[in-house]
């Protein structure tokens, strides 16, 4: 019965979802009705230009202007302060860009560094689709000072983290009343059909003292300011130039010395090499190689405080699998990932397993098409054997902004006969599965249906999973369910599932821990949200928003797992600052004993009932000094939980930014479960000694975790796309305080080669 009403609800939102279609048909909201409303026409720039940010080059003038942006974020209804003007032109290996963004001599600029927080600075972006089928593009920005920004784009994405590079180039130049940004952008950087004359395009405007971004086409405040489904149309007089011989190859040495005091190994010193290579097969699809790779120079995961009984999810960070993440990672629903790359070249306790080779072939082979392929493979290193690590997967667009995406992944150890005997289940690992993601040309109905299927050994039942969802996501009102089942029989090796593995504890009659142990159990899921937003003009207040959670867990016989009702109000001010409420009611009905103390007595499973509220005040990140205090309290299972944090940044604008972020975690039990007090402690500098050269320096103490660590990385960008990087790392026990677990300083050179 359960499962019917599922499919009577999926069949409902579909019916309701293809009508809507139909409707903004009719009213011609977004996608084709927008690029007949804004039009910019490109042609071919008669004398040559130099990249200095003035643009009295013979070549800007005569050229179509765009301007009269719109006002986008925080309010989407007032005009603008400051408007922005831009042309754009080619020759036989550029896009050029200029844009005159009028403003006053004052700016803000949160860093100098390269792919740093976009969004903090006074800033202009450019939005690119060549496919012109708003479903993946790039974006470049720039900051008043220069700072370069670049990603890729899909239309599924929810936040741009700068994780793509290439080659381009910019230059700024400030005057009294406004200030210039001047780009010159590869045709072989980008992938497009030199035979398509209309791409998408948009613009993109920080202007952070009027606490406004806004973009040369409309773009309702309910989406990203970079959304592929209302960009205009780039008009080319003549066709873009062919690219021939696209290709880059990227060679490192590094070298350095490390000590491991837990290991009792003496200090050693290393010096390596490989290559990276990029190699464009069709004007869209590029093949990425890479030999012997080197991530030494990624800062390492940022700690946090875990008060689940799951393990956590943290993000990706190696370069070589962030290209076209979503073609393979963006597959499932939180807490379900069947791809997730840190399965690779990763032990379970984030140590580095050596990379012996990869390869990858993404992009679109045509304006329907998208589609991705990657092979790694790793060497043995102590109880972990060489495997193999394969993953296909395909996009197929249908429908105006819609999606049929399937994958394929397989991880196979190359084992000995005796380790497959011990441990038949690490022999292999596969996965498939097959997702549709419908959204309406508006972008404001989304849904989402998928099943998943996963073989190892010895597994022949129980070994599905299965998601649906349907959401509106309007201006006012957004809302949206979600329901995900998975079987305790699925296993997901190139991925990560949270809660289907439960650690616990085996306890004597006297609940005494005797050991600890993992069990697996499926589970059923139900998670809602729903927000209602008031915009008042003319006021103090950007936004009032208040929204509710309801998220239920069900055993497999049916029963309750666990409930969380949230309540939340947030307020964002005009100043820039906000302020936030949270209300959450628990219900646990936890299944085996856990514990977050170091008692020797586990809480016994049961049922705990218990309420939180949280209180959240950020102040304007403008000035600078800002901050982010949080107050969290109530009940915690059967004992209390109070939580206090503070992140405090100071801007030496524009070279350095110090910050510190602190978290204090009180849990009070019942005496025979044992209380704590977990800290995190982490400062973090940052100098930036121009565009260039950058030094940064964190420190992360981190009680639960018993480990204090140091990490400094001087990076130095001696050409574009080429670094020298020189890295500190060091971690200390902090109980028994400061006792040394190891140390290592290494270095690594670059150099990128366009063939």
């Amino acid at each position: 019965m359960y499962f019917q009403k599922f499919t009577l609800y999926l069949a409902a939102i579909v019916l309701s979802s293809f009508a809507s279609n139909a409707q903004e048909k009719s009213t011609g909201i977004g996608g084709a009705a927008y690029q007949e409303k804004y039009q910019h026409v490109i042609r071919k720039a008669k004398g040559e230009i130099k990249i200095d940010g003035d643009l009295s080059d013979l070549a800007w003038q005569g050229l179509e202007v765009s301007k009269n942006f719109a006002s986008h974020w925080p309010q989407d209804n007032v005009p603008i302060k400051r408007d922005t003007e831009v042309r754009m032109t080619f020759d036989d290996k550029f896009l050029y860009v200029a844009a005159v963004c009028h403003d006053t001599n004052s700016h803000i600029i949160q860093t100098l560094k390269r792919d740093g927080d976009y969004w903090s600075s006074d800033a202009f972006g450019l939005i690119l689709d060549p496919i012109n089928e708003r479903t993946n593009g790039f974006f470049f920005g720039v900051s008043v000072a220069n700072a370069q920004f670049e990603d890729l784009l899909a239309f599924q994405t929810e936040e741009m983290t700068g994780s793509w590079d290439n080659k381009w180039y910019s230059q700024t130049k400030v005057y009294p009343t406004y200030w210039t940004v001047e780009m010159a952008i590869p045709f072989k950087t980008l992938r497009y059909d030199p035979s398509k004359t209309k791409w998408g395009v948009n613009f993109g405007r920080n202007d952070l003292k009027n606490n406004q971004y806004s973009t040369w086409t409309f773009i309702p405040v309910n989406f990203n300011g970079y959304d592929l489904g209302y960009t205009a149309a780039l008009n080319w007089e003549t066709p873009p130039p062919a690219v021939k011989g696209n290709a880059s190859i990227v060679p490192y040495i590094t070298g350095g010395t490390s000590h491991d005091h837990v290991a009792g190994t003496p200090t050693k010193g290393t010096f390596n090499g490989g290559l990276d290579a990029k190699i464009s097969v069709t004007p869209s699809l590029n093949l990425d190689l890479t030999v012997n790779p080197d991530f030494s120079q990624v800062e390492v995961d940022r700690q946090v405080t875990n008060l689940t009984r799951f393990n956590i999810f943290f993000p990706e960070r190696r370069t070589f699998f962030l290209e076209n993440a979503d073609l393979f990672g963006n597959y499932g629903i939180p807490p379900f990932r069947p791809f997730f790359s840190r399965a690779i070249g990763l032990d379970r306790n984030a140590q580095p397993l050596p990379i012996l080779a990869g390869a990858r072939l993404s992009g679109n082979l045509d304006k329907n098409w998208r589609v991705g392929l990657m092979s790694m493979q790793t060497a043995a290193k102590g109880e972990d054997p060489a495997q193999n690590f394969t993953a296909f997967s395909f996009n197929r667009k249908v429908l105006k902004r819609s999606l049929v995406k399937g994958y394929v992944l397989n991880r196979q150890g190359f084992m000995t006969e005796n380790e497959r005997l011990q441990n038949p289940m690490g022999e292999y690992g596969r996965n498939q599965g097959l997702e549709f993601n419908y959204s309406n040309t508006k972008g404001d109905l989304n849904v989402w249906t998928g099943y998943h299927w996963s073989q190892k050994p010895t597994v022949t039942n129980d070994n599905t999973a299965k998601q649906f969802g349907a959401g509106y996501f309007g201006r006012t009102v957004s809302f949206f369910v979600d329901y995900f089942g998975i079987g305790s029989n699925y296993y997901a090796d190139m991925g990560f599932i949270n809660r289907l593995e439960n650690p616990t504890y085996i306890v004597d009659r006297f609940g005494k821990i005797q050991s600890d142990t993992t069990i697996r159990l499926g589970f059923h899921q139900v998670y809602s949200e729903t927000q209602f937003n008031i915009r008042p003009k003319d006021s103090k207040v950007n936004n009032h928003a208040f929204g509710a959670e309801n998220f239920f867990v069900w055993n497999p016989n049916g029963t309750l797992n666990e409930y969380t009702l949230g309540l939340t109000y947030d307020v964002q001010f005009q100043n820039a600052s906000s302020f936030g409420l949270r209300f959450d009611h628990n219900d646990v009905r936890a299944l085996f004993p856990f514990s977050f103390t170091d008692s020797d007595h586990a809480l016994p499973s049961s049922r705990y009932v218990f309420n939180q509220v949280n209180a959240t005040y950020s102040s304007d990140y403008r000035k600078k000094f800002y901050f982010t205090a949080a107050v969290r309290a109530g009940g915690f299972y059967n004992g209390t939980l109070q939580q206090y944090s503070l992140e405090m940044t100071y801007r030496a604008q524009p070279w350095g930014n110090f910050s510190m972020n602190f978290e204090q975690n009180d849990i009070k039990l019942p005496t025979l479960y044992g209380s704590d007090r977990l800290l995190l402690v982490s400062p973090r500098v940052e100098i930036n000694f121009s565009t260039q050269l950058f030094w940064t320096t964190f420190l992360q103490f981190n009680t639960q975790r018993n480990n204090f660590n140091v990490n400094s990385r001087l990076q130095w960008r001696y050409k574009p796309m080429s670094d020298f990087f020189l890295v500190y790392t060091d971690n200390y026990y902090t109980d028994p305080l400061f006792r040394n677990k190891s140390r290592a300083i290494v270095f690594k050179l670059n150099y990128w080669l366009t063939l």
